[in-house]
């Protein structure tokens, strides 16, 4: 028979130690690189102040303020061609940042290219509700009203 070792503190030793840990970033790459996106970026930049922007696994990524969110998607859809909203989340970033990060992933089919626009917002701030140009919307404002409190403003239907 083997000897019996004690197992009094297994539970007392965490399985992670890092808390909040947060996995390595893919490499961005400069939008200057791809042409297309080089004039999309361009479109964005005439009409509105562009936080960051930068190509991470083949699709573009535009930082803006909160309160341009429904015209940049606007000028997106209108003028750019991205026509197809495949989603809209947020990311709870409280406790890092006490901010939401909302992000809209937007679809050419005529390019064959993706977008992302990324926002961040305070705990208690709202946001514009783009329902009335893309209709997918509606669905993904309502969960983010219901999972992280986040209000958007001028929805059809806001409930939980």
């Amino acid at each position: 028979m083997r000897a019996y070792t004690p197992k009094d503190n297994v539970q007392k030793k965490p399985y992670y130690t890092d808390r909040y840990w947060v996995a390595p970033q893919v490499a961005k790459v400069d939008v200057s690189d791809d042409e297309v996106f080089s004039k999309d970026l361009e479109a964005i930049q005439a009409k509105f102040d562009v936080l960051d922007a930068y190509i991470q696994i083949g699709q573009l990524v535009v930082v803006i303020n909160a309160k341009d969110n429904f015209e940049v998607v606007r000028l997106l859809k209108e003028e750019c061609e991205y026509t197809q909203l495949s989603e809209l989340s947020a990311i709870d970033w409280l406790a890092k940042e006490g901010k939401f990060e909302v992000f809209y992933q937007l679809l050419s089919m005529s390019k064959r290219k993706r977008i992302r626009v990324k926002c961040k917002i305070d705990e208690k701030e709202s946001i514009e509700s783009v329902e009335k140009l893309f209709r997918s919307a509606d669905w993904s404002e309502r969960e983010m009203y219901d999972m992280f409190g986040i209000v958007i403003n001028n929805h059809p239907f806001m409930k939980r």
